[in-house]
């Protein structure tokens, strides 16, 4: 009896002593090379996201993500993106090779699922819902990478549409992936990817798995980099003893002798609404001038740059957003070729996105950013604009820079501030029939000149009708001539019926100076528009580019399908090379 009592008061002293003896246990932690590459994707990851939903929201109809853009970065925002990209090909690769060298392939093992569908404690059930979220985003980094890779190549379209929408996909992923490791280990699960423990030696461990890891990334984006970079197109630009005639049709056989690029655009407004234009260039020198050859997908001619038309209350505009700086509807066709000695990404780094990408300068009107140069360079920009000089065989030779320093009225948003985009010496044949429109107008406009005969000014527009998506007149000439319009007046306005028509520009002279050095034809036929340029091979002053044996350039086209702004471009720079 005592033996007995004497163990139980020896069990139940046991019993109250195991609570105070009992180690505690200690929070889970994580490998290094685990956690290394964990933050190094999340962080890849995350600038790809946050930079993509930015050139996501500059787009023309994309509620959700210009809700976050307050939020968003702003600036450079392309190089960021690529490069994010880059980091992904690396994260990817490395992570893959230190499961393998880390015995650690295990740890996601489908198998472990199966749990799902037996009776187990609920830890364990999340646990099996964490291996299927890790699968899913798997997937789903392959699937962002397969459809950015084909944007980067310049397919757009459907393309664009499944990217944008993984990409939102993937933002969901981040708080779902964040909530089911909570639910199976609480707050400590979730902060074990900032404690590190060495990785568990065990027989499956190869040698140095980070390290070995980290080298096989390197090389996977280190090599891809590499396919970019060597696969990249190069306009030859042959040399011809014969000049090619300019007809506006690639007519000339001496158009057979220039080997031709074909450049995919894409992201576009308009287009028939697949935002897509494939462009061929073709270029020739004859020592003394270059000639380049344009063709390009537009569906319609364009010539209506912002026509305006008569109301009872006055003269209003026919598009609505031409306030904004940023009109899709009625506006003209363009093409706009940029040239530099940087082959960065985002049109030679110079494209900067955001409401206020310049602080302490005016902001942009239309909120979508500037093209400016950070390092002082100048980018040599040729652009046609079909209804400004261009049907008159006229270019206009601009740059983009370094931002300038704004003018009064473009402080006080009287004028358009537009970063470093601006115009070589010289002066232009064209301007506007109204007066500056600013970004709330919706009344009438003020009209600076009308039409000597109103009939015949009508008539010189040609068949058209209000469809903005309509093809205009191949003979129709949508700007009115200095010479047969006169200054308003109330009088003159009087002999002009309600309903009427008008152009919105104004030609008179010529240009000159630097912005007169491109002179062009072009044509429209068939769904394609085609443009011969010609300059003098050297250059005229400090915004231009000498097209020079043995000085490599970098040329970007953006094709504007009437639109003011919202033009279809590429991202990787074609090599010019200038032969002998």
């Amino acid at each position: 009896m005592n033996d007995v009592t004497a163990r139980t008061n020896a069990d139940a002293l046991t019993e109250r002593s195991l609570p105070q003896t009992k180690t505690r246990e200690s929070p889970p932690r994580t490998d290094v090379g685990t956690i290394t590459l964990h933050w190094a994707t999340a962080l890849a990851f995350v600038v790809s996201l946050v930079t993509g939903i930015r050139i996501a929201a500059d787009a023309l109809r994309a509620p959700f993500s210009k809700w976050l853009a307050p939020v968003l970065p702003q600036g450079e925002i392309f190089s960021w993106h690529f490069l994010a990209g880059l980091a992904v090909f690396f994260c990817g690769s490395a992570y893959v090779a230190y499961l393998a060298r880390g015995g650690l392939v295990e740890r996601n093992s489908l198998k472990k699922t199966r749990i799902l569908a037996m009776r187990a404690p609920a830890r364990l059930k999340w646990g099996a819902v964490n291996i299927i979220l890790h699968w899913f985003v798997y997937a789903l980094v392959i699937f962002l990478t397969g459809t950015g890779v084909m944007m980067y190549l310049g397919y757009g379209g459907w393309w664009a549409y499944l990217h944008s929408t993984a990409a939102f996909v993937a933002l969901v992923y981040i708080f779902a992936h964040v909530a089911a490791h909570y639910l199976y280990g609480g707050w400590l699960q979730i902060f074990r990817v900032f404690r590190p423990t060495p990785l568990a030696i065990t027989k499956a461990v190869r040698p140095r798995p980070l390290l070995v890891a980290a080298a096989i990334g390197v090389a996977v984006a280190c090599g891809v980099a590499g396919l970019d970079w060597a696969t990249r197109d190069a306009l030859v630009v042959a040399r011809v003893s014969d000049a090619p005639k300019l007809d506006g049709a690639m007519g000339d056989p001496a158009w057979s002798r220039a080997r031709p690029v074909f450049i995919r655009t894409q992201q576009g407004a308009n287009l028939d609404g697949s935002g897509e234009s494939l462009v061929e260039v073709r270029a020739l020198h004859d020592g003394q001038k270059i000639y380049f050859a344009f063709r390009w997908d537009d569906p319609t001619r364009s010539l209506r740059r912002i026509p305006i038309i008569k109301k009872e209350d006055g003269w209003h505009v026919l598009d609505e957003r031409a306030g904004l700086q940023d009109a899709v509807d009625f506006y003209e066709d363009k093409l706009a070729v940029i040239f530099s000695d940087n082959p960065s990404l985002g049109g030679a780094g110079a494209t900067d996105l955001g409401a206020n990408p310049l602080p302490g300068k005016p902001m942009p009107i239309n909120g979508r950013g500037f093209h400016y140069t950070t390092d002082g360079s100048y980018i040599d920009m040729w652009q046609w604009k079909a209804s400004r000089g261009g049907m008159l065989g006229r270019v206009d030779s601009q740059y983009i820079g370094p931002p300038y320093a704004p003018t009064l009225d473009e402080q006080n948003y009287d004028a358009r501030y537009q970063g470093g985009y601006w115009n070589k010496p010289g002066r232009t044949l064209y301007s506007y029939n109204f007066k500056f429109i600013h970004r709330n107008d919706k009344g009438p406009v003020t009209v600076l000149r009308l039409p000597k005969d109103w009939k015949a000014q009508v008539a010189a527009l040609g068949k058209f009708d209000l469809n903005p998506n309509s093809s205009d007149d191949e003979n129709g000439r949508w700007y009115m001539f200095d010479r047969e319009s006169e200054p308003y007046t109330p009088e003159a306005d009087a002999r002009i019926p309600i309903g009427t028509i008008l152009p919105g520009v104004i030609i008179a002279g010529d240009n000159d100076g630097e912005r007169a050095n491109v002179t062009g034809v072009s044509r429209w036929s068939n769904g394609h528009w085609t443009l011969e340029l010609t300059r003098n091979m050297k250059s005229d002053g400090r915004y231009d580019k000498a097209f020079v044996p043995g000085r490599d350039l970098y040329m970007w086209v953006a094709v504007f399908d009437h639109a003011q702004t919202r033009h279809a471009t590429h991202n990787r720079p074609v090599l010019v090379v200038t032969e002998k």
